[in-house]
């Protein structure tokens, strides 16, 4: 096998493994927030637990281009691969909150070695003119494993433990997919190195704009389902709501790629940051028809996760020439921190104020969105 096939088939197997490592968390994420709400515990609190492993990603990210470096990319894949499947075991052994807590911090380390990972080898591998539709092609995996996962509890009539033995499965088909995988580096990995810290002082408009897209397509879907199973709903139609955000990212990134390729990204930062806006105003009326609940969820799963795809490809471009793992883990790292605090700030927002509450904090974080976008890609230009 030539060395570019050798790291293509790399990169489609990293990315397979990452994609049924998100399935698994996206049916379980869900689940969990029920069972929680199904506790007696509130949307805030739920919120709060739904953000461990997001702050862990937020807290450990700016460090993995160092691992990367030392480490290289299969080994750094295999542990976290190892510490998810902990997680995940950890989650359908015990009932404990403090058990399912730690299960949560160990998950969030895992999936920092993983994501960054896999897309700063996705940004270094995909070449400059195809850029944007391979990674919406990526993204659009993970966007369907978002959209699947809620579902299969109710598709499958799944109870709870039974849900939670099929994630393990799951994880532990990912970890078979690294195991087996070649020990090869991407040549990437020889050219100079940008740290974390640099390429956030570098591109902080991309960042802001990573931070909203985490917080409308990760930072939403525990919340939501909480409130949709406290307004009647049973858990297999709750995780439906996550659903919705899942299968608006599946449909959304492989557009938002195209679209890069081919047009101004300040234009297409724009317009995704008008649509949140016009979701966000729409949440607020959700309480009169509920149907909004999953209307919303789609555009902010779509839009939010555009966002995303978007600053990855500006990244690539930004950094021409350079490692690329610094610049995706400060894209990461904003999507992160977006996916930690989101779910606290919308779910203490829809405690206190409800559904009008929730589109007011959301509106004004699509109104930051717009001004980002506005100078995100002049400011590098």
């Amino acid at each position: 096998m030539t060395a570019a096939a050798s790291r293509l088939a790399l990169l489609w197997r990293l990315g397979a493994a990452t994609t049924l490592i998100v399935t698994a968390s996206a049916m379980v994420g869900p689940v969990l927030a029920v069972l929680l709400q199904q506790a007696g515990h509130g949307t805030a609190f739920i919120g709060t637990f739904s953000m461990l492993p997001f702050l862990m990603v937020g807290l450990l990210i700016p460090l993995m281009p160092r691992v990367l470096l030392r480490w290289g990319t299969i080994a750094c894949y295999r542990a976290g691969a190892v510490l998810q499947l902990a997680g995940i075991v950890g989650y359908a052994l015990s009932d404990s909150l403090a058990v399912w807590a730690l299960s949560s911090v160990v998950i969030g380390i895992g999936a920092a070695a993983l994501w960054n990972t896999t897309e700063a080898l996705l940004a270094e591998e995909a070449p400059p003119e195809m850029r944007g539709r391979v990674m919406g092609l990526y993204q659009t995996s993970l966007g369907a494993a978002l959209a699947v996962g809620p579902f299969l509890p109710g598709v499958l009539r799944l109870q709870a433990p039974t849900v939670l033995w099929l994630a393990v499965a799951m994880v532990a088909g990912c970890l078979l997919l690294a195991v087996t995988a070649p020990a090869h580096e991407p040549h990437a990995v020889a050219r100079p190195h940008t740290g974390t810290l640099h390429a956030f002082r570098t591109v902080p408009w991309l960042a802001l704009l990573a931070f909203c897209g985490g917080v409308f397509e990760a930072g939403l879907g525990a919340v939501g389902a909480a409130h949709a199973s406290a307004s009647g709903l049973s858990l297999r139609s709750a995780t439906t709501v996550a659903g919705a955000i899942g299968f608006g990212s599946f449909l959304f990134q492989y557009p938002a790629g195209w679209a890069a390729d081919r047009f101004a990204l300040r234009r297409v930062f724009t317009g995704a940051a008008l649509l949140l806006l016009l979701a966000s105003i729409a949440m607020g009326f959700a309480d009169q028809a509920p149907w909004l609940l999953w209307a919303c969820g789609l555009v902010w799963g779509g839009v939010g996760g555009a966002l995303y795809t978007l600053t990855m490809v500006q990244v690539a471009h930004a950094f021409a020439g350079r490692a690329t793992a610094g610049g995706a883990a400060a894209m990461i790292s904003g999507y992160t921190w977006g996916g930690t605090l989101g779910p606290v700030a919308s779910g203490s927002a829809l405690q206190g104020g409800g559904a009008p509450g929730l589109a007011l904090v959301l509106a004004l974080l699509a109104l930051a969105a717009l001004a980002a976008a506005r100078r995100a890609v002049s400011a590098e230009a």
